[in-house]
């Protein structure tokens, strides 16, 4: 019993656990397919909205956050109150705070206006450093219109506004009375002391040019622009990689898109060629033969009969191509249905759309001879020549098609056309490269009432000529009309000597 389990367990693809190994393996991916649904929707475009919403807010936030505490900061507030005063130093703060403020709403519009934001908050910052000795949180404020320059615009463009915009902050926190004072604080000196010592103080002559004060001030500010640039240029470059990748999505989805209306286009193409050749041919002789039936029906029954039943035959092979044509539209579901039907009887004159015609090959040169003979008894007096040319059936079944369909349309037109001709001669040839074929009529042999043709005809035949390479010339030929076509044949070395069946 046991055995008989595990055996039944195995051929249905359980393992050695069974359903529960199963189960397992169908709720493993579900953690991941909600992590990626959440990444999904984190990355729409409404929640980009709102995450740059709340990073545009946090920023705003922080900066105000550093403007208030460095302004109304307990230490500082005591430490300028020992110099300046308690009212001054008062002042100085409130100053500050209202010029964050200022900086604050015009932070908001960096996006819109990238380099008209960093200039008025260059201005701001100079400002403040006037007032209150200090930049006072307008390091990450420059920093963060300089992100947006950078973000927006081009590298040059970026490093003229950053440097335009920066250069006058460093400048006035080296000539302003009020930095070299609190700068001085915030490094540990007393303002005024010669013997300070400081950490920020640099070595030599370096250290009367650039004091203290100025570093200590100067230092966050250059250090976050330069961060500020950085991750600005990043995130364009990152933008711009991922529009060229979209631009290039797009552009091979143009290119699939024309490609696939080519082909469609080249396929209703060849399904209407093959459509005309087959209908126009048919019915032409079919009309030709209708006509003769009627004629002889009380001088030659026999002959009448013979024209009939070679009407009929003409009909049904038609049909017969008509439906295998059509047949290579169907979708691949469509075999099934009409699989279906092939059970059932079914004759040849049931509807195309049943599906029910076997597949055939198409015709070759080994049919020259039945469609010959099928315009003769139409009425068209026809000679032949080449047709039993050895060689001629190892040709490409595609090169046999076209030989086919180029005597065919040949003889159709000269049947519509040319009426009563004297003679028609066939010439097919297998030359050492490549394939002769030639049809010339003499022309009608009575006046003939002009009729428009659809045009089809020669540019059919010169289609399928110059998709092998070839050349057709179709044109007046003494007194009537030739149609020469050459379809060149790399392989086709003449290997057997060439024999004429002679004039049929």
């Amino acid at each position: 019993m046991t055995d008989t389990t595990t055996t039944e367990g195995r051929a249905a693809g359980l393992g050695p656990r069974g359903s529960a190994a199963a189960g397992a393996d169908d709720r493993a991916p579900r953690p991941v397919g909600r992590l990626r649904a959440r990444l999904r929707a984190m990355t729409s475009a409404p929640a980009r909205t709102w995450w740059r919403a709340l990073a545009s807010m946090a920023l705003v936030v922080a900066f105000v956050a550093w403007g208030v505490m460095t302004a109304f900061g307990a230490e500082s507030m005591y430490l300028l109150s020992r110099y300046v005063g308690q009212q001054q130093t008062d002042t100085m703060a409130f100053a500050s705070v209202l010029l964050t403020l200022v900086g604050a709403g015009v932070l908001l519009a960096r996006h819109r206006r990238p380099e008209l934001v960093a200039a008025v908050l260059a201005v701001l910052a100079i400002a403040t450093l006037v007032v209150a000795g200090a930049a006072n949180g307008y390091e990450l404020a420059l920093a963060a219109a300089l992100f947006a320059v950078a973000a927006a615009r081009p590298p040059r463009t970026t490093w003229v506004v950053a440097l335009a915009v920066v250069v006058p902050v460093l400048v006035t926190a080296r000539l302003a009375p009020r930095v070299g004072l609190v700068g001085s604080l915030a490094a540990g000196d007393a303002p005024g002391a010669v013997d300070a010592v400081s950490r920020f103080r640099l070595p030599g002559f370096l250290a009367d040019v650039l004091p203290p004060s100025w570093i200590i001030t100067a230092l966050p500010l250059v250090v976050l622009a330069l961060f500020g640039i950085a991750f600005g240029t990043l995130v364009r470059t990152a933008r711009l990689r991922a529009a060229a990748l979209a631009e290039a999505a797009a552009a091979r989805a143009a290119e699939e898109e024309h490609r696939a209306r080519v082909t469609q286009a080249d396929e209703r193409a060849r399904v209407a060629r093959e459509m005309h050749d087959v209908i126009a041919h048919s019915i032409t002789v079919m009309i030709a033969l209708g006509g003769g039936a009627a004629a002889a029906i009380d001088r030659s029954p026999d002959q009448a009969r013979r024209a009939l039943d070679e009407l009929v035959d003409t009909g049904r092979g038609a049909l017969g191509d008509v439906r295998r044509i059509l047949g290579v539209l169907h979708a691949p579901s469509d075999e099934g249905d009409s699989a279906d039907g092939a059970d059932g009887a079914s004759g040849p004159d049931d509807d195309a759309s049943s599906g029910d015609v076997p597949t055939a090959p198409q015709p070759g040169v080994e049919d020259l001879d039945r469609l010959v003979e099928r315009f003769r008894t139409a009425g068209l007096p026809v000679r032949t020549a080449g047709l039993a040319v050895a060689g001629l059936d190892g040709l490409d079944t595609t090169v046999q098609l076209a030989v086919f369909r180029i005597v065919q349309e040949s003889l159709t037109n000269t049947l519509r056309h040319a009426p009563g001709t004297a003679s028609v001669d066939v010439a097919v040839r297998r030359l050492a490269d490549a394939v002769e074929v030639v049809v010339t009529d003499r022309g009608p042999g009575g006046p003939v009432t002009p009729t428009a043709g659809s045009g089809r005809g020669i540019a059919g035949m010169t289609g399928r000529t110059a998709a092998f390479g070839g050349t057709l010339e179709a044109g007046p030929h003494d007194g009537g009309w030739r149609v020469r076509a050459v379809l060149p044949q790399a392989d086709a070395a003449a290997t057997a000597a060439p024999t004429n069946e002679g004039e049929a």
